[in-house]
């Protein structure tokens, strides 16, 4: 008697457990359908610019080009602090909106690369992605204590560039290159792991969705700043 129930109570573990890991998956994959779909929009818009000489003007030519390089930084601010008490399908939506808007402002790449290299390190950066976020995913050890080191870095990465607008060092430019990408690496996992331990806190969709939506823009966002830290060490300027 005593021996059924412990098999029937094991039984129910280990589907509950199964449920819960079925469920972690499809959350997860969510956030990357988000974010690749977010990237490739992103792609799209920024070849879409490069290749219409009037829109390229129009935007790198004038003022406006302030706009469209200031907005993006907005919108995450926003989208960071309002997205508790926004709708999941406004989420969705902005999140769409700030993929077109970076794509206006990363069209300035081809201007500066050629298309072979822009390719090579998109591939090459989708790669290391795809190894540090997989990392992040299934390791057992705690990344948490990583995060205000590596938030450190970040911010040192931002008062150096400021600060080499007006030296204008090749060495330093170079050096904020390498960092860049150690940090951004870094927060991918550090950030995949995060994203995945909100799963637990998902109690229905409306929820689930706006915490992938926002774990889709941190994702996004790690991949744009390696991408563009790894174009600068290893692209080809025209």
């Amino acid at each position: 008697m005593d021996n059924n129930f412990g098999r029937k109570a094991v039984k129910r573990t280990g589907y509950a457990a199964e449920g819960i890991d079925v469920g972690l998956r499809s959350f997860m994959l969510s956030v990357y359908n988000y974010m690749t779909l977010g990237l490739t929009l992103t792609g799209l818009v920024a070849y879409f610019v490069f290749s219409t000489p009037a829109l390229l003007h129009a935007i790198f030519g004038t003022p406006l080009y302030w706009v469209v390089a200031l907005a993006p930084i907005g919108f995450v601010f926003y989208l960071s602090f309002k997205i508790q008490s926004m709708s999941a399908a406004r989420a969705q939506t902005l999140f769409w909106i700030y993929s077109g808007i970076m794509g206006l402002s990363m069209a300035s790449i081809f201007l500066v690369y050629t298309g072979t290299s822009v390719a090579k390190v998109f591939f090459i950066t989708a790669g290391t992605f795809a190894a540090t976020s997989l990392y992040g995913y299934v390791t057992k050890r705690d990344l948490s204590g990583f995060g205000s080191f590596l938030f450190m870095g970040l911010i040192g990465i931002l008062i150096a560039s400021l600060v080499n607008i007006f030296l204008k060092s090749s060495g330093l430019d170079f050096m904020i290159s390498i960092i860049g990408v150690g940090v951004f690496v870094g927060l991918t996992a550090y950030d995949t792991q995060m994203i995945k331990n909100l799963y637990a806190d998902s109690d229905n969709q409306e929820v689930a969705t706006k915490k992938a939506v926002i774990g889709a823009l941190s994702l996004y966002l790690d991949f744009i700043n390696m991408f563009i830290f790894l174009l600068r060490l290893l692209g080809n300027r025209r």
